[in-house]
């Protein structure tokens, strides 16, 4: 039974990436027909929120293997939030500049 709600959890954290993979790309496309700040803005915000999704799942990954422990997890937590900041604060300057 853990296998198929690894299985399953495994399949949802695919879609969650393909599904911030896509607002990238159709951001990016956004952007590349009209040139504005905004748009650039923006698609650097979900392109730095892709990125904390890949690291998230290689991180929880590798955590729950036990590689990495104590310090080492703690680490590459903070390197999976940083990502997400700055995603976020990207999209914060699209929505209010």
């Amino acid at each position: 039974m853990v296998n198929v709600f690894s299985a399953v959890l495994i399949l949802m954290r695919l879609i969650l990436f393909g599904l911030s993979l896509g607002l990238t790309v159709i951001s990016f496309q956004s952007y590349q027909r009209r040139q504005s700040q905004r748009l650039q803005y923006a698609f650097i915000g979900f392109a730095f929120i892709s990125m904390g999704v890949a690291v998230t799942n290689l991180t929880t990954q590798i955590g729950t293997t036990g590689a990495a422990a104590g310090n080492e997890l703690v680490t590459l937590q903070i390197a999976e939030t940083v990502p997400f900041i700055v995603g976020f604060a990207m999209i914060y300057l699209s929505l209010y500049r």
